[in-house]
């Protein structure tokens, strides 16, 4: 198993897809960085030659990735907490903060006990 980034890299997926596995790295990063250094998009992992796997570490390297990027995005929701804006309260509450409904949605985010609510009318109309 190839290691880039702190990340062990699966062997038998194409690089393309095997370099997402890196937090931070996306399909369209991974084939501008293999773009870049010209390597095709379609060798597996387990086909690669060290000296490639060390071109792409270096490549990799480069951007911000992993630990760096978790902690970036860590500063910035603790940075919107601290302002009292609106998407900081939201990340406080554990509610969506990107504007979408709550009222029949966000079940994973509000937790999977699904509460029925009715009149229970339905009950004591049948037994007339």
């Amino acid at each position: 198993m190839a290691r880039i980034a702190g990340v062990n890299i699966p062997n038998d997926k194409r690089i393309v897809i095997a370099l997402t596995y890196i937090f931070g790295i996306g399909l369209t990063t991974s084939g501008k960085i293999l773009d870049t250094l010209k390597i095709d998009t379609n060798i597996r992992t387990k086909d690669l030659s060290e000296d490639q796997v060390n071109t792409i570490r270096i490549e990799v390297e480069k951007k911000k990735v992993e630990g760096a990027l978790k902690r970036d995005v860590m500063s910035n929701v603790k940075r919107m907490k601290e302002i009292k804006s609106y998407r900081g309260s939201r990340h406080d509450k554990n509610l969506p903060c990107r504007g979408q409904r709550t009222k029949t949605n966000s079940r994973s985010v509000r937790g999977n006990t699904k509460k029925t609510v009715g009149s229970g009318r339905k009950a004591s109309a049948q037994k007339t």
